[in-house]
């Protein structure tokens, strides 16, 4: 078999792999500078609806995109042709295209070799899960649905790949990974309840499919014939997935330059930034770390910048903003970069010991739709879904409607009153792994409600 039909047969590329192909492709270039970005890899899902599987596929790819640089005018071309012809041909049409491009007034050159966090973010269970597998593992739910007498449906997926940057100054950078996510939504034959459980990580061997149904199938039975109250501010017993649905909307939000043009929350007034300054409950501590072991991520960016542990809130207070290179180049600072993960404190407190501590209040599943509003203080609307509960006298008395929020993260964490253990969540509301968010479930006073919806 020759190099060739072993690369393309390949479902993983190798570092020595990567790295020959890399080099191959930057042998064809003639431009003053040129970077390489290659992914590959297989992504499986299996998704079911109304307790069977109802569709699934694997698909294996590796994607190769060649960056080249004519002083500040720069062209792309993407390509998954992995012989010699059609690697020069997609490198001379990003040349051309560089050519006739308009100049970049923030162009940065290319990095020189950096030096690599070794991150261990790779699991074979999870590379190995075939469609048999994940098949056994959706009727575990489904079967337990149907005994319940109720209706499952859900979402699995799973992904195992590797990336790898070089350039033409001798950089090259080598990761690979693993994630998934596995979610189901369990209703009533009536339509009246609705349960949700999920989980995401990058190791199937920590994934339980009975304790997702069990969870689901108690939420749906629970939530049946909700009944309606009065919109307004409530304390709030948020689950952990509500959690990351929410605060992860800060990292969005953590740009410098945002920052500095006066366009973010983390903008001071007058002028600067708000770093040093206390913007939320002095127990949350917000970091990003590529190598923390509940939240691996690629320990570069896609320009081949390091990706390091960085503590963006610590004690409540800003410590960092995320600088892009031209940024931090205009800035005299060093580049720092915005992460994959999302990690916060936690406390110690179970769910039930939160829900007991609340003398009137709701619970709180997960939100859905979540749309922006105003940036300038992270405001966010949406809904709650899957499981809403009125809480009174420390105990869970009645299902109630669904309501939709207007609220902030750091609003809501401005209102903290507790805090149980963190836990990693399927926070993405495509259903796929997304980013890695690991969040504990909190109690909030506070929490503004805007009006009821009648979805389920």
């Amino acid at each position: 078999m020759s190099d060739l039909q072993t690369l393309q047969g390949a479902r993983v590329l190798s570092r020595a792999e990567a790295e020959s192909l890399a080099k191959r492709i930057l042998g064809f270039s003639q431009a003053e500078a040129a970077r390489v970005s290659i992914n590959s890899g297989n992504r499986g899902n299996t998704r079911f609806a109304v307790n069977q599987v109802s569709t699934g596929g694997d698909n294996f790819n590796t994607s190769i995109t060649i960056l080249s640089w004519i002083g500040k005018r720069s062209g792309s071309v993407t390509t998954n042709k992995l012989d010699d012809a059609s690697l020069r041909e997609a490198v001379q049409m990003s040349e051309r295209i560089a050519k006739l491009s308009p100049e970049d007034p923030e162009a940065m050159p290319e990095l020189e070799p950096q030096q690599y966090d070794a991150i261990d973010g790779w699991s074979d269970a999870t590379a190995g899960l075939d469609p048999s597998t994940r098949a056994a593992a959706t009727r575990e739910i489904t079967e337990a649905a149907r005994q319940a007498g109720l209706i499952s449906t859900g979402y699995l997926e799973t992904q195992a790949g590797a990336s790898a940057v070089a350039n033409s100054k001798g950089l090259f950078a080598y990761t690979r990974q693993t994630g998934l996510a596995f979610t189901t939504t369990v209703r009533t034959e009536d339509g009246t309840g609705s349960g949700w459980a999920g989980t995401a990580s990058h190791d199937w061997s920590r994934v339980n499919p009975k304790a997702l149904a069990t969870r689901a199938i108690d939420k749906a039975k629970r939530s049946q014939n909700p009944v309606a109250i009065e919109p307004g501010r409530y304390t709030v017993i948020l689950e952990p997935t509500a959690v990351g649905n929410l605060v992860q909307l800060i990292s969005g939000a953590l740009s410098a330059r945002g920052a500095e043009e006066g366009r973010s929350f983390f903008s001071k007034q007058g002028g600067g930034t708000k770093v040093g300054l206390k913007v939320v409950d002095e127990r949350v501590t917000l970091t990003s770390d590529p190598a923390d072991p509940e939240a691996y991520a690629a320990p570069f960016s896609g320009d081949g910048l390091p990706s390091r542990k960085t503590v963006w809130i610590e004690n409540g207070v800003v410590k960092n903003l995320a600088y892009d290179r031209y940024w931090a180049s205009r800035k005299g600072v060093a580049p720092v970069s915005a992460g994959g993960t999302l990690r916060m404190s936690g406390g110690t407190a179970s769910l039930d010991e939160l829900i007991a501590s609340t003398q009137r209040g709701l619970l709180v599943t997960r939100f859905w739709y979540i749309r922006g509003v105003d940036p300038r203080t992270i405001l966010y609307t949406g809904l709650t879904r899957d499981g809403t509960f009125l809480i009174e006298n420390g105990r869970i008395t009645r299902a109630v409607k669904n309501l939709r929020f207007n609220e902030s993260p750091i609003f809501m964490l401005n209102n903290l009153e507790a805090m149980g253990r963190a836990e990693r969540v399927s926070a993405s509301e495509s259903g796929g792994p997304g980013s890695a968010i690991v969040v504990p479930p909190i109690k909030c006073r506070e929490f503004n409600f805007t009006s009821l919806s009648d979805a389920i």
